[in-house]
């Protein structure tokens, strides 16, 4: 129970991490042609274009291997102490969030790139408590 109390911040955070790139990620998955006929059409104005299709892949895999690292992590604090793959977790979410911000400024979408900004934060917040 201590464990918990005193790594409460970081437990948390991990949560929101494993949560929303292991959902992302399943959406994709499950929703595969919805997925890349909503980007075909949100690129369509950007150089990006031509595509979409390996750019989803590329995200899929950054964003499941985030949120994997992210549950390993977690597990890590919660049952051994370590978090060395917490911060791998933690650092992998804040590249499949600025993967994703880059593909909302190609697209000139620039009230998505904010919201993109609201989970960049704790992710960041989350690398510096690990590495302290």
């Amino acid at each position: 129970m201590e464990t918990l109390i005193e790594n409460s911040a970081e437990i948390l955070l991990l949560l929101f991490l494993v949560i929303t790139f292991l959902q992302s990620g399943i959406d994709k998955i499950l929703d595969w042609k919805g997925n890349v006929s909503w980007l075909t059409d949100h690129f369509s104005k950007s150089p990006m274009k031509g595509i979409v299709p390996g750019m989803l892949v590329t995200v899929l895999l950054a964003e499941g291997l985030a949120g994997l690292l992210c549950l390993i992590g977690l597990y890590q604090i919660i049952f051994d102490g370590g978090g060395n793959m917490a911060l791998y977790g933690a650092i992998a979410s804040c590249i499949s969030l600025l993967m994703l911000l880059f593909g909302q400024r190609m697209a000139k979408d620039y009230e998505g790139a904010k919201t993109i900004v609201i989970y960049f934060i704790p992710a960041v917040f989350l690398v510096f408590l690990l590495q302290s």
